[in-house]
């Protein structure tokens, strides 16, 4: 008798799982989400966006600068 109570709360809290509730209409999941909102970290986020792109460029001209400095060590200019 003791289970009795917790067995009735089972039940209950089943049922209520169960239950038949209105699915989400498909129009409404497929909608687009919506923009993020701006936070405090935005500027901080562009300026590393910003950082990475000029890493990019430094990288690229040293390595055609290694380039040019392998040729001229083999002779090749």
């Amino acid at each position: 008798m003791k289970f009795f109570p917790l067995a009735i709360a089972t039940l209950g809290f089943a049922l209520a799982a169960c239950s038949c509730s209105k699915a989400p209409d498909d129009a409404a999941a497929q909608a687009a989400p919506k923009p993020p909102q701006k936070t405090v970290f935005d500027a901080q986020f562009k300026a590393l966006d910003k950082a990475k792109a000029v890493q990019g460029v430094v990288d690229k001209q040293k390595a055609d600068t290694d380039k040019k400095l392998k040729e001229q060590e083999e002779g090749g200019g």
